[in-house]
């Protein structure tokens, strides 16, 4: 294992992306940022992540819809780190419609995002690893990458593909030190979460209210939502060296919903 770990981490701007990038750079990792958002916060994240933690942490604005910008941004990395060690595919947006609703050019925007780029980006990192004889890949899937939920049909499908690749992955990396593993939350109170609530409301003709109460954590049998903290405290795991036999799974952060 390198002395000192280098992360791409995709969607990193907010949400389980950002914890998990703070939490990769609380441990010591150079980080690179990838999302889209305010420059100027953006820039604020970047540097207050760099100041605190006396590591660097730069940021890609590459689009996660375009194949040569996925590639751009792993070879961009590759420039300020000198090699990558850890990527986090976790780049990902939502559109909660009844299937006959459902606009097709969303369909295409959710599979592009949400499972092809963890493709892209795999493919472009996946050659270094295997020569230096380590690489961590952590696919943040869902728990509806397991299981499924009505009016979510394009979402449901690449997150239960990631949980497919992964697998994969794991298997071609296996003999040379590189694991892949698929981290599968509940609901998590970040912006994606907040902007299904609306859309779920008006889906199935509730209150916002009773969609927190009735749906979201209804599903989880803890009542609590995971918090970002958590699944970078798990992301961290999966880099360290206590976890180099734990490669092709697909881990539960669920609060027991996938259990019932």
């Amino acid at each position: 294992m390198p002395q000192k770990l280098n992360a791409i981490v995709t969607g990193s701007t907010s949400g389980i992306g950002l914890g998990i990038a703070e939490a990769f750079a609380g441990v010591g990792m150079n980080v690179m940022l990838n999302g889209f958002g305010d420059p100027g916060e953006i820039e604020a994240i970047r540097q207050r992540l760099e100041k605190e933690n006396a590591v660097k942490v730069v940021y890609s604005g590459a689009d996660m819809t375009k194949p040569a910008a996925i590639r751009s941004m792993v070879a961009d990395a590759e420039e300020a780190f000198g090699q990558v060690d850890i990527l986090v595919n976790n780049a990902g947006i939502q559109l909660v419609s009844p299937i006959e609703d459902f606009p097709e050019e969303k369909w295409d925007a959710i599979i592009a995002i949400n499972l092809s780029s963890a493709f892209h980006a795999t493919k472009a990192v996946f050659a270094g690893m295997k020569a230096r004889g380590f690489g961590r890949i952590i696919n943040i899937a869902s728990a509806h990458g397991l299981v499924a939920s009505p009016f979510k049909s394009a979402y449901v499908a690449a997150k239960h593909g990631i949980v497919g690749f992964t697998k994969t992955i794991a298997l071609e990396g296996a003999e040379f030190g590189v694991t892949a593993n698929a981290i599968c939350p509940g609901y998590v109170r970040t912006p994606l979460v907040e902007k299904q609530i609306p859309d779920t409301a008006k889906a199935r003709g509730m209150s916002e209210e009773d969609v927190i109460k009735n749906v979201l954590l209804e599903a989880q049998p803890t009542k609590q939502f995971v918090t970002v903290e958590q699944i970078g405290a798990f992301a961290v795991f999966l880099t360290s060296a206590n976890a180099a036999q734990i490669t092709g799974a697909a881990h539960q952060i669920d609060g027991g919903w996938v259990a019932k």
